[in-house]
């Protein structure tokens, strides 16, 4: 299981998570996004719609379609209604339910940041656990740093 680390601080969450949930998507992939907060889940559902000028990228917020055929269901709560093996968490909180899925995304910001060291720890000694830890640059680039 790969764990990604993503520290936000050039750009927010509403910025980098349609690149990822785009990526996943070319690959075939579903995506589950998890933020706790209603608002949140508007304006991610908002940047999904016009992350591009000539597309958007297909998604829903979870309970108010068909949930079992979206590439990317947003949601409150950890259920893969998709069938999604991808999971973001979003609002910078850890959910150790996230563990159940292939690869987590795990975008924080500064408000936040002790709670992603705190997961980084206890996820350090776990078998089979690959851990990538990515910060932006002031331009949003994303790199790899451990």
């Amino acid at each position: 299981m790969q764990v990604d680390f993503y520290q936000l601080e050039a750009r927010p969450v509403e910025q980098a998570l349609p690149r990822i949930a785009e990526r996943l998507l070319d690959a075939g992939a579903r995506l589950l996004v998890v933020a706790d907060d209603e608002a949140m889940v508007e304006r991610l559902d908002a940047a999904l719609w016009a992350y591009r000028e000539d597309a958007f990228l297909p998604h829903a917020i979870a309970g108010r379609d068909v949930d079992a055929v979206q590439p990317v269901l947003l949601s409150p709560a950890v259920d893969a209604a998709n069938g999604a093996r991808n999971i973001a968490l979003a609002d910078g909180l850890w959910r150790d339910e996230a563990l159940d899925f292939d690869r987590v995304f795990y975008l924080f910001d500064g408000e936040t940041v002790d709670g992603a060291r705190a997961a980084w720890r206890a996820l350090g000694g776990r078998e089979a656990m690959e851990r990538r830890f990515w910060k932006q640059d002031e331009h949003g680039k994303w790199s790899q740093v451990g």
